[in-house]
């Protein structure tokens, strides 16, 4: 299976606004989640639609919720349905015939579709019925997820799903090599790496707060936090082990379905909620190791956050994290191994030297991951698939 040559190449900085193209988009974007839930979706989604708006293109977002405009963008909310297992979470099913009306409404140059399930594959059904070039986002693993569940007949369900999905669109972008093989291994092809990109401006050591730290670590107690949702997935329960660790205490930020649990299961931790804009730019700089556990990861954008902030990442070698988390920016344990993740905080919170040039390594290691610079490259992506479906090698060729 051939991976497309843009997803090993580095990331490209975006052209000055006198340089871009005069030609704009009409950009469909269909999401599986939106606003007011939070998670790496509904980041990722906003991002591209601020990107869409600061650069002139037309753009609509269909998802299961949401307000009703976006960044000066309409916002048409889907029909849907709750998860009996996961009830703070909608997804999408809407009708092919309204998706036809949509679409014929609007006339789309592109469809993007955002994490594609229930609603992205009819999505991607009826944007090939009319000819329209689609890309599709690889962002969550439902095969992981079906795993973790331990929904009867779940992998096969999703493994099949995830192929009919990706096998209807021009282009799947995944935001990981560990992505990127487990979709060459269903068969999907056209497959190239989309990344995730950081605000380096909300992320920063300057946000370290005193204040904060005086309030969760009174007796100057290390800080070690998780960042993200709390769902079973994540494998949250592996924290309970930094208990064995004294002086240290454990952050917990975030929300979800498994928070009642582990507010039982750690009883001495911070559980601080969700938290947005400064306040979370604060937690994350103000913790002195970033623990994460879950292993399903497409890429793990609350590590990169953490590298951002100047905080080593402690994550499993599995997944997203594989990328992100470079040499000397923090360390990867077996996943599932509690034992290795408790040595290698204990080793980042017991030698204040290796802490700080970890810490600085993590900085620098994300400098050219700005959101900018990503979504310019997916931008390029669009313009590949629609020169591809109109045969225009020209177009094919100034998009790459």
């Amino acid at each position: 299976m051939r991976i497309l040559k843009k997803a090993r190449e580095s990331i490209p900085e975006p052209l000055p606004l006198a340089d871009q193209r005069e030609d704009r988009l009409r950009v469909l974007v269909v999401a599986e989640s939106f606003l007011p839930q939070v998670n790496g979706v509904t980041n990722s989604v906003r991002r591209v639609l601020d990107h869409l708006a600061a650069e002139g293109h037309q753009a609509e977002l269909l998802a299961p919720t949401g307000p009703r405009s976006y960044a000066g963008f309409p916002v048409r909310v889907a029909r849907g349905a709750r998860l009996p297992f996961y009830r703070d979470f909608r997804i999408g099913l809407e009708t092919r015939r309204r998706l036809r009306r949509i679409m014929a409404s609007f006339r789309p140059d592109v469809v993007h579709i955002a994490s594609p399930a229930t609603l992205g594959y009819q999505a991607a059904v009826v944007a090939a019925e009319r000819d329209v070039p689609s890309v599709a986002i690889y962002q969550t693993d439902l095969v992981g997820f079906a795993q973790r569940y331990d929904l009867p007949g779940g992998v096969r369900a999703m493994t099949e799903l995830t192929r009919r999905i990706h096998l209807r669109v021009d282009r799947t972008l995944a935001p990981s090599t560990a992505s990127l093989r487990q979709l060459e291994l269903m068969g999907v092809p056209g497959l190239a790496r989309w990344p995730r990109g950081v605000d380096l401006e909300q992320f920063d050591p300057s946000r370290r707060s005193r204040e904060l730290r005086e309030r969760l670590a009174p007796r100057g107690e290390a800080l070690v936090g998780y960042i993200g949702r709390l769902a079973p997935e994540k494998e949250l329960e592996l924290l309970a082990h930094l208990r064995r660790l004294p002086n240290v205490r454990l952050v917990v930020v975030g929300g979800g379905p498994e928070e009642a649990r582990l507010r039982k299961l750690l009883p001495h931790a911070a559980f601080l909620g969700v938290l947005h804009g400064e306040e979370l730019a604060a937690a994350y700089a103000s913790l002195d190791v970033f623990v994460h556990t879950g292993r399903h990861e497409t890429y793990c954008q609350a590590a990169q956050e953490a590298l951002a902030s100047g905080v080593p990442v402690v994550a499993p070698a599995a997944g997203g994290p594989v990328d992100v988390v470079e040499p000397g920016t923090g360390f990867l344990y077996p996943p599932g191994d509690a034992d290795a993740m408790v040595g290698f905080v204990e080793q980042l919170v017991n030698d204040p030297a290796l802490r700080h040039r970890t810490a600085a390594a993590a900085q620098q290691s994300v400098r050219n991951r700005s959101w900018a610079a990503v979504n310019h490259l997916l931008v390029s992506y669009y313009r590949e698939v629609i020169a591809e479906r109109r045969g225009d090698e020209r177009l094919t060729k100034e998009a790459c």
